[in-house]
């Protein structure tokens, strides 16, 4: 028996595995979210949300060490040996680029920018993100030697760990942005209770391989990494950096509705991960190049459509459930709401055509796309007219309309 036909029913067990525990994850960091404008001021909603970005931030642009580092371990696994020492050396070069990316927005003007006189909150971030790279080394090598309950189990504790601590800042009387900060960013330590199970997976002596090379995969996979998340988790960041201008109630707002409109997004992992191997076996034939074309442009013109009728009833009746959900925040416009929505279902469609430029093998045309989406919503929010909140919601919708063009345009010109 061939060993796709072994793996294929695992492949499926793990699939739904993983997505149970993203989707209850989803709801844990649902549940946050939902907190932060009950726990704090509004004035303070901006500043916290930022802060919250950025964490998300560091943890997004981690995402590539974990491919890595499970593409480590599902070969070693695949030999019958533990997972080399190179996952170490990938995890070591990934923490060293957090540090790097850290010491620039600890530089005081960095830092005002982001939270004002609050620059604990940037050092707890910092913190957080640094776990973070243990966090995702972790779940590669559970992954990759197909430990998928105990993987589905770090995503869910990390989740479980930031809403209890969060419960004990409240029951404790704790206020203020700090607590409600450190009890998110103690959610980045759970690998603690998987360290012990998943150093017994890795050659600690063998398997290690020149830095330089290592370094090479790592940076590359980062720097597209980095991109999505300035427009997907650290979009909050980027509008304090490019275009706040003092409208922290309205923005707050904004950043809230943002938070929650992005939650969704997550649970594109798994089909990310189905979608590699699919593209690659129809690949293999012409008759299945025609069906992914087919199938490909299907899921363009089934995205625009959805994210129209998605737009327009977030136009009529997302201020409405906003005003319920977050009752003590400034109102969002319906235009924002739409706006909103349109980006995500945009976004969603990018995603899926990134993993099919990483099945095609195409890590550069996966930079290029991110690079435009970042691009364009940068220059928007400089250079656009009108508040804040305008450009920022511009940027939001026009972004992933350009880079949802230049993804189909770059994937369709390959078949």
């Amino acid at each position: 028996m061939s060993l796709a036909a072994e793996d294929a029913p695992v492949s499926g067990k793990s699939v739904g595995t993983v997505s149970i525990a993203i989707l209850v994850a989803t709801g844990l960091g649902a549940a946050i979210t939902l907190a932060f404008p009950r726990l704090l001021p509004a004035t303070e909603v901006e500043t916290f949300l930022a802060f919250w970005g950025l964490l998300m931030g560091l943890g997004s642009a981690l995402n590539p060490l974990e491919q890595e580092v499970s593409r480590l371990s599902a070969l070693a696994r695949g030999e019958g040996r533990p997972t080399s020492g190179a996952a170490l050396q990938t995890a070591a070069v990934a923490g060293g680029l957090i540090i790097l990316v850290s010491v620039l927005v600890l530089l005081p003007p960095v830092t005002n920018r982001l939270v004002g006189g609050h620059g604990e909150l940037v050092l707890i971030a910092v913190v957080g993100g640094l776990a973070f790279t243990a966090q995702y080394c972790v779940r590669g090598l559970l992954v990759g030697q197909d430990r998928i309950r105990l993987y589905g189990g770090i995503i869910v504790t990390e989740a479980l760990i930031r809403l209890v601590l969060i419960g004990v800042v409240v029951l404790a009387g704790l206020t203020g942005m700090v607590w409600l900060a450190v009890a998110v960013a103690l959610g980045s330590f759970a690998w603690l209770a998987f360290a012990v199970t998943s150093a017994r997976l890795v050659d600690w002596r063998g398997g290690w391989q020149p830095w330089r090379a290592v370094a090479g995969r790592i940076v590359i996979l980062m720097i597209s990494a980095g991109l999505t998340a300035c427009v997907i988790t650290g979009y909050p960041v980027l509008v304090k950096l490019l275009a706040s201008s003092g409208e922290s109630t309205a923005v707050g707002a904004l950043f809230s509705a943002l938070t929650l409109a992005r939650l969704p997004l997550l649970l594109f992992s798994p089909v990310q991960a189905m979608a590699v191997p699919a593209v690659v076996r129809l690949s293999h034939s012409e008759d299945g190049r025609r069906q992914l074309r087919a199938l490909l442009v299907k899921i363009v013109l089934g995205a625009l459509g959805l994210a129209l009728v998605g737009a327009a009833l977030g136009g009529l009746i997302g201020p409405w459930i906003l005003s319920v959900i977050y009752p003590n925040l400034a109102p969002v416009a319906g235009w924002a709401v739409a706006g909103l929505v349109w980006s995500s279902v945009l976004m969603a469609a990018v995603l899926l055509f990134a993993a099919v430029m990483v099945a095609n093998t195409r890590v550069d045309h996966v930079l290029i796309t991110w690079g435009v989406v970042v691009a364009v919503s940068a220059l928007l929010l400089l250079f656009a007219p009108g508040d804040t909140v305008f450009r920022a919601v511009l940027g939001l919708a026009v972004a992933p309309t350009a880079g949802l063009g230049v993804a189909v345009a770059l994937v369709l010109r390959r078949r």
